[in-house]
């Protein structure tokens, strides 16, 4: 038997006990949630507050001539860096350069001397070069890279056929494979002329401006990138490729891979051009560049990397049609899409304000999955964000824009991913589609090419507002934490009112604010919503409606447009009418989180009832969850009696579920679900599930997983 995912990796993973990192796709963006462990240090971190470094010099152009050595994986060529001085002339230049083996500097303007140490090149020029006036050096250097530039090869332990390099820039890797300034606050154009075997294919930023063949059989490969962007965002891919190809509008789109995956690649394609015709449309700015490349690569340590027109891609993002829906790259590809815009067409300045990069990305995507998906599955992703990405840092109070980090690393976490997009949510909310569209146009074009922080976004929506947002920002961004809301309700039969009372529960300080947010109280009273507004801005807070009768669900904030952790105890009657309501898929989704501590049988027949026949899949994920909470033998049984789902996920989740429970009757099922699965995604669920239990049938079904073939063993 041949299962077409990774079945073996999945068993090896579950036997080490290693990390269900990728169980999480959602999370796959960028340098998030992954292996943050490999980061090196850069050299200018500190204890104290960071900013973004001076310049003294306007660098305007960097030009790469190299030639890699794929069997001693080494690179040796030349850097021409073009640039000018700013405000006073210039008799040295200090370039980043960690352990380039410089062997001559060249420049019209006379070089007394230079030097070169483990952090950085230092060229002397025998008289200041003035103020603007142009200047160049060449820099002849060779090096043998352990960042910033990867080798892969057979010899490595690829398949052969597949040898291929690849560069990741962000934060301080650029500087291991080139001379640069190597910031976020300083642009230039750039171009690469790269040697290499004429069979093989390279890709960069830009352009291509033309290959010429070379003698001993290899060929150059000349790219060009004529709008300036940051140095961490200039890359090289180059070897053993195949391409697929598409357009939107007159943009040319294309993916490479290695040759041992490319029969899959046209899965993690599929999505593209109708991803940039959305940005488009919703940002209201066309596409900044010349093209939009993806390309997959070995041992990609992240999910992504939003180079400019060249998004290198890890190669998990391959995957087979037999996982059905529960494998996508959509959310990937759309995130490192909408970097193009929000953070290589503008970029943070300094890593404090990384937040207006992965923020937005993380956005963006949430806001192409509804459109492709619908309203439910974009309000899902936001409160898969908020509980299981933001939720379990609740004793994290560093605010989003923070200065004392210890090393640009510690800036990438929940705090600029999915709060940061929460924040933009919330500011959609506020201000509504069209007024937050003409905002982030706004933004976009005034900052073009150039770097942002905070106080720019915001000075840009009190401008087309009218509306005062320093408290939006001080609480938000400036300072940490999240509201912690306790919501209790009581019905006034005599007077007809709806008495609801909010509590700040979270513990002021200078760390984090009491909050001042506007949401809505919503109650159903047979079949009709009453909407009321309110503001909470105190400790506590009564609020009483009038309605016309008692309500029969009491919502708050039913349009899931506040980040905070609600704690809102409703009766088990209330909690089975909102369970009902077919308008409100967060409301259903959250009365199954509640109604996992009720444990009655009529609280285990609405939730089987809700796992079998819900439209939304989210909705039913959350009644097998909540089942096995509860886990009294009606429970079990109503999970038993629910594997056959068409929805892929949910029949995932109801296996996951069921590996929980630690129960013959459940690892009875997921032996047969080993057998009879034709999900191999489902079947390593199935698997990890009995790594719990003991038994020979357990055993067995264990080893022959790791007999199985995988065509993506080799990843």
């Amino acid at each position: 038997m041949s299962r077409s995912l990774s079945s073996l990796a999945f068993v090896i993973a579950l036997l080490a006990s290693a990390s269900s990192a990728l169980a999480n796709e959602h999370q796959q963006h960028c340098r998030y949630c992954n292996a943050l462990s490999a980061w090196a240090d850069p050299p200018q971190a500190s204890n104290g507050r960071n900013y973004a470094p001076d310049r003294q010099v306007d660098v305007e152009h960097i030009k790469l001539d190299l030639t890699p050595d794929f069997e001693k994986r080494t690179i040796a060529g030349t850097a021409a860096i073009r640039f000018a001085p700013i405000s006073k002339p210039a008799k040295t230049l200090r370039l980043d350069a960690h352990r380039l083996d410089v062997s001559d500097v060249r420049s019209k303007h006379a070089v007394s001397t230079f030097s070169s140490d483990d952090e950085s090149l230092t060229i002397v020029f025998e008289s200041p070069i003035p103020v603007g006036e142009q200047a160049e050096v060449e820099i002849d250097y060779s090096a043998e890279p352990v960042e910033g530039l990867y080798f892969r090869t057979a010899a490595m332990g690829l398949p052969k056929g597949d040898d291929h390099l690849w560069t990741q820039g962000e934060p301080h890797e650029a500087r291991h494979w080139f001379p640069c300034f190597d910031y976020s606050n300083e642009r230039a154009s750039s171009e690469i002329i790269c040697h290499v075997p004429e069979e093989m294919t390279v890709v960069s930023n830009g352009k291509l401006v033309g290959e010429t063949k070379e003698d001993g059989g290899k060929k150059s490969v000349h790219w060009l990138q004529e709008k300036p962007h940051v140095s961490y965002l200039v890359c090289l891919i180059a070897g053993n490729l195949e391409k697929l190809e598409a357009k939107h509008r007159d943009v040319p789109l294309a993916f490479y891979t290695q040759p041992s995956k490319a029969k899959h690649a046209e899965f993690a394609f599929r999505d593209t051009p109708a991803i940039m015709a959305f940005y488009e449309d919703e940002i209201g700015v066309p596409y900044p560049w010349d093209k939009y490349d993806q390309a997959t690569c070995a041992d990609y340590h992240w999910g992504g990397m939003e180079n400019t027109t060249i998004t290198t891609l890890t190669q998990r993002t391959i995957y087979s049609d037999a996982t059905e829906n529960i494998r996508s790259s959509r959310s990937l590809d759309a995130h490192e899409m909408a970097h193009q815009w929000f953070g290589d067409y503008i970029t943070c300045k300094d890593w404090s304000n990384l937040w207006l990069n992965e923020g937005f990305a993380t956005y963006y995507a949430l806001l192409y999955e509804g459109h492709k998906e619908g309203q439910d599955a974009f309000k899902y992703g936001l409160y898969l964000d908020a509980r299981d990405d933001i939720g379990p840092h609740s004793k994290d109070l560093r605010p989003i824009v923070y200065r004392d980090y210890n090393v640009p690393r510690d800036q990438f976490d929940f705090r600029a991913y999915p709060k940061g997009s929460w924040v933009l949510h919330m500011l959609r909310s506020q201000f509504g589609d069209e007024l937050y569209r003409k905002a982030i146009k706004t933004y976009l074009e005034r900052h073009a090419l150039g770097e942002v922080v905070t106080d720019d976004l915001r000075q840009v929506f009190e401008e087309l507002s009218g509306k005062p947002l320093d408290r939006f920002f001080d609480q938000w961004v400036y300072h940490g934490g999240q509201p912690q809301l306790k919501v209790t309700y009581k019905w006034l039969p005599e007077e007809k009112l709806a008495h609801v009372t909010v509590e700040q529960t979270q513990e002021t300080n200078d760390k984090v604010l009491l909050f001042e947010i506007d949401t809505v109280l919503r109650f159903i009273v047979d079949g009709k919503e009453h909407d009321q507004e309110v503001r909470i801005d105190r400790k506590k807070q009564d609020f009483y409606v009038a309605l016309p009768a008692e309500p029969q669900v009491v919502r708050f904030d039913p349009e899931y447009t506040l980040l905070a952790n609600v704690d809102f105890d409703k009766s088990d009657k209330m909690l089975e009418a909102q369970l009902a309501n077919a308008e409100d898929a967060i409301g259903r989704i959250l009365a199954c989180d509640e109604l996992a501590d009720v444990k009655t049988q009529a609280a285990v027949a609405a939730l089987k009832q809700v796992l079998n026949a819900d439209e939304f899949f989210g909705v039913r994920c959350a009644a097998a969850t909540a089942l096995r909470k509860i886990r009294t033998e009606e429970a079990v049984a109503a999970l038993l009696d629910s594997t056959k789902q068409d929805d892929a996920r949910v029949r995932k989740q109801v296996v996951e579920e069921l590996g929980k429970c630690y129960r013959d009757d459940a690892a009875k099922q997921l032996l047969a679900v080993i057998e009879t699965e034709k999900n191999p995604a489902i079947v390593a669920t199935a698997l990890r599930g009995l790594a719990s239990h003991q038994g020979d049938d357990a055993s067995a079904a264990a080893k022959q997983a790791l007999r199985d073939e995988s065509w993506a063993a080799s990843r």
